[in-house]
């Protein structure tokens, strides 16, 4: 679970577990660029959850994975369709095989799952 609480102004402390982290935005937006806006967040948990996906099976499978190396970025967005780029680059030791087995993986983290799913978001007013 996360949870959240606004600071000052455009800025939000958002909670989880023992971690704490500030969004906010840019200037020119009314902020102050205090930390990571809300779009970022998304980009980024896509960014964390493929890197950790593709170690993952490259520690189980014994692979020589140095790094996965990962760029995303929201590309367009509507209520009806949107588009997320991602690029994704591994450096290690790794053969033809390896690599092509990764790249199989990395559509499989569950953040990837989540965003290409048909999403319904429950709201509770107290």
């Amino acid at each position: 679970m996360v949870t959240g609480v606004r600071k000052e102004g455009l800025t939000a402390e958002i909670a989880v577990r023992d971690h704490r982290l500030i969004s906010g935005v840019v200037e020119k937006l009314g902020g102050h660029d205090e930390g990571l806006n809300p779009h970022e967040l998304l980009e980024a948990a896509l960014v964390g959850c493929t890197i950790i996906t593709a170690q993952m099976y490259a520690n189980r499978k014994g692979m020589k994975l140095e790094s996965t190396d990962v760029t995303v970025k929201v590309v367009s967005e509507s209520k009806e369709s949107s588009v997320i780029s991602r690029e994704v680059s591994f450096r290690g030791d790794l053969t033809d095989e390896d690599r092509a087995r990764l790249a199989e993986i990395v559509n499989k983290c569950p953040i990837h799952n989540l965003l290409e799913s048909q999403i319904k978001i429950d709201t509770v007013v107290k």
